[in-house]
């Protein structure tokens, strides 16, 4: 068999025998078997040029794939499932990029772990889950998780949900609203607790008074509209419970509105 045209394609070289046999190669291939146009070729070499073509073609996309950012090897794999890569030979092309280090589980996740200590918001919980969908062998996971301190992140997220939230929740829902926030990101109940200690919140009486007064008048708007009496102070008392007021507070604020 004979070449009788080997034409470049944008990334890819078409490759044509005179059997009307035909393929798409890239560069490698060709360096790799020496081929030029008119060049003779067995049988056997047409069935290496084919697979190694294949091969070649699915590693440089695995690369062009990578060179963008950090990908665990199921990213990877699912990338070139994608690409009509044959699945036969994607195992071969992933067991040459780990040897070559472009792809590296356990150095995949300590970067991750390390960008959410310097700057991210996740809990352990969260982190494992999100390492699980990218892949990540779960044992992994929980080896290296379990070595990492949350401790200044979750102190981090507390201290920010304090400044959203300050001055516009009373005290108890304000340290529930803190807590929730913490365990939403991934965090346990008992480190959420923890972070929510390190800030010393102090109640403010007057802040506290305030608040409930401003949210007694708007409930109150709302619903005596359809209730009176009894019914009225009933749902005021379980509106204003809803928002995080004890009941102490409630029934003092509701003698003296009343």
């Amino acid at each position: 068999m004979k070449i009788i045209k080997l034409e470049k394609k944008k990334r890819l070289y078409l490759l044509e025998l005179d059997t009307s046999d035909k393929c798409y190669i890239t560069e490698d291939t060709i360096v790799r078997f020496f081929l030029s146009k008119d060049k003779e070729i067995s049988e056997n070499d047409w069935k290496e040029i084919q697979a190694f073509a294949q091969y070649s073609y699915g590693k440089n996309l695995a690369l062009y794939h990578i060179s963008f950012k950090s990908r665990t090897k199921k990213e990877v794999r699912d990338y070139l499932s994608t690409h009509d890569v044959d699945q036969q030979i994607i195992p071969q092309i992933l067991r040459q990029l780990e040897e070559e280090n472009w792809i590296n589980d356990r150095s995949y996740t300590e970067s991750l772990l390390q960008q959410n200590q310097a700057s991210g918001s996740k809990g352990p919980y969260v982190l494992q889950q999100t390492l699980l969908q990218k892949g990540i062998d779960k044992a992994l996971a929980q080896e290296l998780i379990q070595e990492e301190d949350f401790s200044s992140i979750a102190e981090r997220l507390a201290k920010k949900a304090l400044q959203t939230y300050q001055n516009k929740l009373p005290y108890r829902a304000l340290t529930e609203k803190i807590k929730q926030a913490l365990i939403n990101k991934g965090f346990s109940y008992q480190d959420a607790k923890y972070a929510l200690d390190s800030l010393k919140i102090e109640t403010n009486a007057e802040q506290e008074t305030d608040l409930i007064y401003k949210e007694l008048e708007k409930q109150y708007r709302k619903y005596s509209k359809k209730y009176t009496d009894y019914e009225l102070k009933q749902r005021l008392i379980q509106a204003l419970a809803r928002k995080g007021f004890d009941f102490y507070s409630i029934n003092s604020a509701l003698r003296d509105y009343f």
